[in-house]
């Protein structure tokens, strides 16, 4: 479970922003489309959508592992969403799901890959606290939770990943990681308002991504058909709409760009 236990150093960790699976499913996916060894264009969230509609990524116990494959070579990766109110994903076991634990799998880590998800769902079936996860009320302990499985695990508890562990722990109990500290991602929360005759107000408290925003001319429509939109560094996810008097609506996002 060596590559869990690098999302975590990396912070790669998110609360996720609501508790739709669709929604959850794509808001990671948009996260490792973002990652600077994605080719450009690369569809990762129509890649996770096929697989999840032809099979149900659940593992049980309120754990889920979608996974995207891509044709390319470089390390296994895994983004990790936990949802504090659970999701309603279809599990067998007809728990709601409270960790997404989404792979990158490059066509030379496919093997490597096998072995870790192998690992994971023998330790989710067999550790005696497992059902403890969708008590969890912080960001912090879910973080050490996930410690403590991967210390749980017989593959990971050598010298090197035991050090590792050692240093998140103390990193985490000396400062704790907001969901927005990222060692390579940037995150940031963005309103749009828009209805007839108005031309479209953008609210955020980040100066680069309102010039970005306010530069984009269809940015509405093009949230309202594709859901989200990219055309440099930022890229726009749409969370919600709500509608309001008069036709006016406000599009709830968030933009993702590498530092």
């Amino acid at each position: 479970m060596d590559t869990l236990l690098d999302a975590l150093q990396e912070g790669r960790l998110f609360e996720l922003p609501e508790n739709d699976k669709n929604h959850a499913l794509q808001f990671l996916a948009h996260i490792i489309e973002a990652f600077p060894q994605i080719p450009t264009g690369t569809d990762i969230v129509g890649n996770v959508m096929a697989r999840e509609e032809a099979m149900n990524t659940a593992l049980g116990k309120g754990w889920a592992c979608p996974h995207a494959r891509l044709e390319f070579e470089e390390d296994l990766m895994c983004v990790i969403g936990w949802s504090p109110t659970g999701i309603d994903y279809g599990a067998p076991d007809g728990k709601p799901i409270s960790l997404i634990t989404m792979y990158l799998v490059p066509s030379n880590q496919r093997n490597h890959y096998l072995r870790e998800v192998s690992l994971l769902a023998k330790v989710i079936s067999s550790s005696p606290g497992i059902d403890k996860l969708a008590s969890l009320k912080e960001l912090n302990d879910v973080r050490n939770y996930l410690l403590d499985l991967i210390a749980a695990s017989k593959e990971t508890t050598g010298p090197d990943a035991r050090a590792r562990m050692i240093r998140l722990q103390a990193k985490t109990a000396a400062v704790p990681q907001p969901v927005q500290d990222l060692s390579h991602l940037v995150v940031e929360a963005l309103s749009i308002v828009t209805g007839p005759g108005l031309k479209p107000l953008v609210l955020t408290q980040n100066q680069e991504l309102l010039s970005y925003a306010e530069s984009i001319a269809a940015l509405p429509e093009r949230l309202e058909t594709d859901g989200f939109y990219q055309n440099g560094r930022w890229r726009i996810v749409r969370r919600n709409t709500a509608v309001y008097q008069g036709n006016r609506m406000v599009y709830d996002c968030l933009a993702i760009s590498t530092k």
